[in-house]
């Protein structure tokens, strides 16, 4: 879904290189070469681990039945499972009596198409959302606005970003309003790290507290076999707490910094401190009305996939849907908003077709990681993970075990810092054990975004991270320092609300 930006050049170059040539420095492989990396890594193992099977009710685990059983596939069904897993991952079929995952034939539908779809139907809608210019104008006619009130801009501007991250995973989308946030707030006396943090810190609290980010919270919920909106009170608790605790940290380094510009951890640039900045451009009337359906098509999605009933409230009704009329509603949004903006029925078709070019990545992530799974059910090994993972968390508390789905997800979310991909790889395999643990699985999906948001705050193999700071002119260990205090913060913060997640369920 994105490039890296690229590095700045060196102050000093040293000396020539070599008759080698320059030397190369070490690059963390992509997302796309994670998954393909783990996808044979597990495919070998599937010749080590014993095979097993668990007995299942209602299509769920059932605790203390884990058995062994001889593996049905031979080597060369192994090595075609191994072929085809992109396909299996996108549209294959569990055969009802060999409980077979492959291409075609009868049986429940096992592939992620549906979420395949969703997510370059989202993809089209935002491209075309932000052809119109109306987020990036909306933004700015309401920092212009609200200058003479720093710290209310500050708070404002960051608790907007942050319900972009928790409503669709706003991350690529942020680099677009660097070249609008930091020269504001360079002109009310703050420095760019203020500027850099508003952007990215409220867009990754709000990713980390995602309600209904149909990239996290979505797949992640898919692959746990349960509902988007299940766990989502605890979801908006956790969201109004950190983006709280996000936005007073912010606030105070900025307050010192505006008090005393001798404490600020970025030197200035060239170039700042010059005049104020232009007003703005007032909004059309055209934007105004794109930016309602932006809003109004969330606000439905969210309404869409609450269960309400389940909430007890009876006078809302519960419409259940999922990802195919999800779809649908975001293609039907996009198509409107670029007839409402004046697109025009080229330019709107040319935004959709670009926009789901631009999230294709995330849709083939999320792809290849549930080959993956294929894989390991093909050949028996998920119930023998997943009993030896049930082994380790044996005898906790639901507390306790809450801590531990979040701290397991951590070095997962490293490796693969797609959230779309490290939800379809993990959750096939922690998601049951919240059965044996006797919490909801919706608590586990809440781990799991938990702890890739948090790493993603600050990950080197993050393009938004990487490229913000390049775009901000902030230094990556400069925000390294900012960001520790506030890393803890969360950390601590988080723990509790698991905690409180498992005693509540």
């Amino acid at each position: 879904m994105s490039t890296e930006a690229p590095a700045p050049a060196p102050a000093d170059p040293g000396p020539a290189p070599g008759p080698a040539g320059p030397r190369r420095g070490f690059r963390f492989p992509s997302a796309f070469t994670v998954l393909v990396a783990v996808t044979v890594v597990v495919w070998g193992l599937t010749f080590v681990i014993p095979a097993g099977r668990y007995d299942t009710k209602d299509g769920a685990p059932v605790p203390g039945t884990y058995h062994a059983v001889a593996p049905v596939q031979d080597f060369w069904s192994r090595l075609k499972d191994l072929f085809l897993s992109p396909v299996n991952g996108l549209y294959g079929v569990t055969d009802a009596h060999s409980g077979l995952t492959a291409p075609g034939g009868s049986g429940a539908f096992f592939g992620a198409a549906g979420v395949f779809l969703f997510v370059l139907a989202v993809g089209a809608f935002i491209t075309v959302t932000l052809r119109t210019g109306a987020l990036t104008s909306g933004v700015s006619r309401l920092a212009t606005r609200l200058r003479r009130h720093r710290t209310l801009l500050l708070v404002v501007l960051l608790t907007l970003f942050s319900l972009g991250g928790t409503t669709y995973g706003m991350a690529e989308e942020t680099l677009g309003f660097y070249g609008i946030v930091v020269p504001l707030v360079l002109n009310l006396g703050y420095d760019r790290m203020v500027g850099a943090t508003v952007v990215m810190v409220g867009a990754g609290v709000g990713t980390l507290a995602s309600t209904v980010n149909p990239f996290a919270t979505g797949v992640a919920s898919d692959s746990a076999g349960i509902g988007t909106g299940d766990g989502i009170v605890l979801r908006l608790l956790m969201w109004a707490v950190l983006t709280a605790l996000a936005a007073a940290y912010v606030v105070r380094y900025a307050n010192r910094v505006h008090a005393d510009p001798s404490r600020s951890l970025v030197p200035p640039a060239d170039g700042d401190g010059g005049p104020d900045a232009e007003e703005a451009a007032p909004l059309t009337a055209r934007q105004r009305v794109v930016l309602v359906v932006f809003a109004a098509t969330f606000a439905f999605m969210i309404f869409a996939v609450i269960p309400w009933t389940d909430l007890h409230v009876p006078f809302l009704p519960t419409l259940g849907w999922y990802f195919p009329e999800l779809a649908a509603l975001f293609v039907v949004a996009a198509i409107v908003v670029g007839l409402v903006a004046g697109l025009g029925e080229k330019g709107t078709a040319d935004a959709i077709v670009a926009g789901a070019g631009d999230f294709i990545g995330a849709a083939m992530i999320i792809m290849l990681a549930r080959g993956v799974t294929v894989i390991m059910n093909n050949a028996s090994v998920t119930d023998t993970i997943l009993n030896g993972l049930h082994s380790v968390v044996s005898g906790t508390s639901s507390g306790v075990f809450a801590v531990l789905m979040f701290l397991v997800n951590m070095p997962l979310a490293f490796l693969v810092p797609s959230s779309s991909g490290h939800a379809a790889l993990a959750m096939p395999i922690l998601a049951p054990l919240a059965d044996f643990a006797g919490v909801g699985r919706a608590l586990v999906v809440t781990a799991y975004q938990s702890a890739s948001g948090w790493v993603n705050l600050v990950t080197p193999t993050s393009a938004v991270v990487m490229g913000g700071l390049a775009l901000a002119k902030v230094r990556y260990d400069r925000y390294l320092r900012f960001m520790a205090p506030l890393m803890g913060v969360l950390l601590v913060a988080i723990a509790g609300f698991m905690a409180l997640g498992a005693v509540l369920d």
